[in-house]
């Protein structure tokens, strides 16, 4: 379910594409998700660009950083939920072989224990949905306020215009670079698991996220594969920080369970 929900950022941000408003985004726009979520995103990337000389791109790039940093706390609180699931599968075992029947009744006890498992070690397993849902609305602002501010759909940076289409078609190919080495690490990391269906999960998503992520990149505005270049980049190195950190955290709990 959770890698299903990763995709559907890409889906609505290709509905975006063709059915998105054209209406000039301004403090004056009225409404909860024009005044309260696409216009800040567009006063930031514009403040933030008046910095650098006008410079939207540069724009573009700090406030992807500046999402990735306010999403951090999350990532890592999450990250720290599936390492204390990780650390509960020996419990989990016990209780598979202790309700291994496939009756209802029994998959229903099974169900509540795991649960009371859950709750007794203060691990949320719905908490691995809430990522993907919150940078869905983000990707969905952010298309809005690119497309909707001219300043920033006007504007060219390197060697391709942030509310057009990359013609040379080389963002598209980055974007899909950079998702490919997110994967990878993160299949890197799976690899490690146990969990069989993790691992199959995992490498399926290494080869079908660039492909989709080239797709949507070669269809959408440039400023959107700038996003995901950056974005994924710089998720690539968190999760290596990510996994050093669960690392340290492991070793720390055996050496307390050995003294």
């Amino acid at each position: 379910m959770k890698r299903i929900l990763g995709l559907l950022p890409l889906t609505f941000v290709l509905f975006l594409s063709g059915c998105s408003t054209k209406t000039p985004i301004t403090s004056h726009n009225t409404g909860i998700w024009d005044h309260y979520l696409v216009y800040p995103i567009s006063f930031v990337i514009t403040h933030i660009s008046h910095l650098f000389n006008d410079n939207y791109g540069i724009g573009i790039i700090a406030i992807t950083l500046l999402i990735r940093l306010a999403l951090s706390p999350l990532v890592i609180s999450l990250n720290d939920n599936q390492w204390r699931m990780q650390q509960l599968q020996p419990e989990m075992k016990k209780l598979r072989e202790q309700y291994n029947a496939k009756d209802p009744k029994t998959q229903q006890l099974l169900n509540q224990e795991t649960m009371k498992l859950y709750q007794k070690h203060g691990i949320n397993p719905a908490m691995g949905c809430l990522p993907a849902v919150i940078q869905m609305f983000i990707l969905m602002a952010l298309y809005n306020a690119i497309v909707r501010t001219k300043e920033i759909a006007a504007h060219t940076f390197l060697w391709f215009s942030l509310g057009q289409t990359d013609s040379l078609h080389i963002l598209p190919v980055l974007a899909a670079v950079a998702t490919f080495l997110q994967y990878w690490v993160m299949n890197s990391r799976a690899k490690q698991s146990d969990n069989a269906m993790l691992n199959q999960q995992m490498k399926m998503m290494l080869y079908v996220m660039p492909v989709m992520i080239f797709f949507m990149s070669f269809h959408l505005v440039s400023a959107i594969g700038l996003y995901w270049v950056v974005g994924n980049t710089f998720m690539a190195f968190q999760t290596l920080y990510l996994e050093r950190r669960k690392q340290k955290k492991t070793l720390a709990l055996q050496m307390n369970q050995e003294g």
